[in-house]
């Protein structure tokens, strides 16, 4: 079935959208309100030119976005204390906390990172999934298209690397096994999102 048949129209613009392991049968028919809570954020979302061009630390604009509206919707950032047992012993292995939880639903955002978050985000989902903490993993990423048709003709193009997160680093890594078992949707921005001057 065609990924972007469960969205609103228009998405195929804005975002490419990958998955794995019918992460969307299940994310729409198990979890119908973490769905819609996706749809309506994302219809929402503009690729602001001042979003992209200011700078700062710590979070981008981009991700806080994003978080600031699934936070308002009743997601959270989470860890999860998780521990293995050996002959008796337990060792603790607490995971990287995730950006964005609702329920067995967890989401990544991942705008302009070192590529190890990906890793770090596949593995995650990998282990809570065959915890039984999960059922489907989401990373909201950036296409790797919007450096030639956007960062570039800004002059921003070296502020967003090629070996920085975006989609073409991500679809190896899943390739790969990187979630191992668990639903993956992959969520990455388009230039179609993008709008100037705003």
């Amino acid at each position: 079935m065609d990924p972007y048949s469960y969205f609103p129209a228009g998405f195929a613009h804005k975002y490419a959208i990958l998955e794995w392991r019918h992460a969307l049968a299940i994310l729409k028919g198990e979890f119908p309100e973490q769905f819609l809570d996706l749809c309506h954020v994302l219809s929402a979302f503009e690729l602001r030119e001042s979003s992209i061009t200011q700078g700062g630390g710590g979070k981008s604009l981009v991700s806080g976005f994003l978080d600031g509206e699934l936070t308002k919707r009743g997601w959270a950032e989470k860890g999860f204390d998780t521990a293995t047992v050996i002959d008796g012993v337990t060792y603790e292995t607490p995971t990287h906390k995730v950006d964005c939880v609702k329920g067995r639903v967890a989401l990544d955002i991942e705008w302009n990172n070192k590529t190890e978050f990906y890793d770090r985000d596949l593995n995650n989902f990998r282990m809570l999934h065959t915890l039984g903490a999960i059922s489907v993993g989401i990373i909201v990423t950036r296409d790797s298209g919007l450096q030639t048709a956007v960062f570039n003709p800004l002059n921003i193009g070296s502020k967003y690397g090629a070996s920085t997160t975006h989609l073409n680093k991500l679809i190896p890594k899943i390739n790969g096994g990187g979630a191992g078992g668990c639903p993956l949707l992959v969520i990455a921005v388009k230039s179609g999102a993008f709008v100037a001057g705003k």
